[in-house]
């Protein structure tokens, strides 16, 4: 009897997580959502990136003692999450996030992290604001051992997406990924020199809508 009353304890709580988690899922889906509605250029994707497609771009980060990532439009955290499972530790990751509603929620999801609210596209500038919030190793040329970028990059004009990965290269490391998704059929920034190459995966399918992942790396 006691046997089965601990099952029965055990399916019901297993039920409970099952639920709380679908109910975190649908809350992060309507918070994506009111922000799109709100600024769909600079939301770009009316939902968050799936599990899988937030894995993709994690596997192309090394997790070494003393890396230091940056994560770029972060919004409801999926691909944060992916990259702490990664083997990254709190101190190792610091969020740029434009809206202060994500940025709260971060905050308070993953405890720890560096989360300031600013402009990704201005990345230097944002930076150089954070003050103390980021390490002074990350405003400082080819310190970072790689971007991570959720931003709405083909909402943005051509010059403003070379500008971004110009910026972006110059704060990591020879050979540091630049890493981003898009569900375009191109590349959503083509580079100006031949210094910079360019790797796409695979579709990620699971993904709604599928979407690829495109990883940039310059050899300085």
């Amino acid at each position: 009897m006691l046997k089965r009353n601990s099952s029965r304890r055990e399916a019901f709580r297993e039920k409970l997580e099952k639920a709380s988690a679908v109910r975190a899922k649908v809350l992060d889906e309507v918070k994506f959502i009111r922000s799109w509605a709100q600024n769909p250029l600079r939301t770009g994707a009316v939902a968050p990136s799936g599990p899988e497609l937030a894995a993709r771009m994690a596997s192309f980060l090394t997790p070494r003692p003393h890396s230091r990532v940056v994560e770029l439009g972060p919004g409801t955290g999926v691909v944060t999450k992916a990259i702490l499972e990664r083997g990254f530790s709190s101190h190792q990751l610091s969020l740029i996030e434009y809206c202060p509603e994500f940025c709260e929620l971060l905050t308070r999801r993953y405890p720890g992290l560096k989360v300031v609210q600013g402009d990704a596209y201005a990345l230097g500038e944002t930076l150089g604001r954070a003050g103390d919030t980021f390490s002074a190793a990350e405003g400082q040329r080819h310190s970072l051992d790689g971007i991570v970028s959720s931003l709405p990059l083909l909402t943005r004009p051509e010059t403003v997406r070379k500008a971004l990965l110009a910026e972006a290269l110059e704060l990591l490391k020879p050979g540091a990924p630049f890493i981003q998704f898009s569900y375009g059929l191109v590349a959503p920034v083509k580079p100006d020199s031949r210094s910079v190459s360019v790797f796409s995966s695979d579709w990620v399918w699971k993904n709604l809508p599928p979407a690829r992942v495109w990883v940039y790396r310059k050899a300085h």
